[in-house]
């Protein structure tokens, strides 16, 4: 990244949370619970996903460190994760991602907290950002903040987005996010390189 701001990293975690592609998993995994008690745990997981997000934003740098691994190599791996997660955006398995996480059961943790809102992806982002922009804790930590609070709005409203956005409408929006972290991806690769040869690597 080259810029780096709240708004532009709030914008890039909410690419990598993926809320409105989460949205048809939620409702597929909360089926069957009555609708205020589903908020009720859509709101509790979504707190858990927070702490964890918030964990491997403050010691991700720390780790990073005792890996003794660059700025310019996690930036480039960042990279790498990017464009995987916009790949799989664009083109989903043809058995969509309501089949890994269908649970009987009202879900504690597993899979909304672990991994739908704190996955693999997004710990992998803020362990680059932590590292990338370690004199800027405070700006990750609001952008998490901002990244979080639309992902939680979108997954309250679930149920309203899917009747109002219908399946396609999602998959598309999904799709043009998709494209977008792609873009970023690009980008990201293109500073770490560019950071490499600054270095005469």
């Amino acid at each position: 990244m080259g810029d780096f701001s709240l708004f532009s990293t709030a914008i890039l975690l909410v690419f990598v949370l993926d809320p409105f592609g989460n949205v048809p998993v939620i409702l597929s995994i909360l089926k069957g619970i009555p609708k205020e008690r589903q908020r009720r745990i859509i709101a509790r997981e979504m707190a858990i996903g927070l702490v964890i997000l918030a964990l491997f934003l403050f010691f991700g740098e720390s780790f990073l460190a005792m890996m003794h691994l660059e700025t310019e190599a996690v930036r480039i791996a960042g990279a790498v994760i990017f464009f995987v997660i916009g790949v799989k955006m664009i083109f989903p398995g043809e058995a969509g991602s309501a089949s890994l996480y269908g649970k009987e059961g009202e879900p504690f943790v597993v899979p909304i907290a672990m991994p739908l809102v704190a996955g693999p992806s997004a710990l992998a982002t803020l362990l680059v950002l932590s590292s990338a922009h370690a004199e800027a804790t405070g700006t990750l930590f609001g952008a998490l903040l901002l990244a979080w609070l639309f992902s939680a709005v979108v997954m309250l409203l679930s149920p309203f987005l899917l009747q109002v956005l219908k399946p396609k409408g999602l998959m598309a929006l999904e799709r043009l996010m998709g494209m977008l972290l792609l873009m970023l991806a690009v980008q990201m690769f293109i500073d770490g390189v560019r950071g490499l040869v600054a270095l005469g690597v």
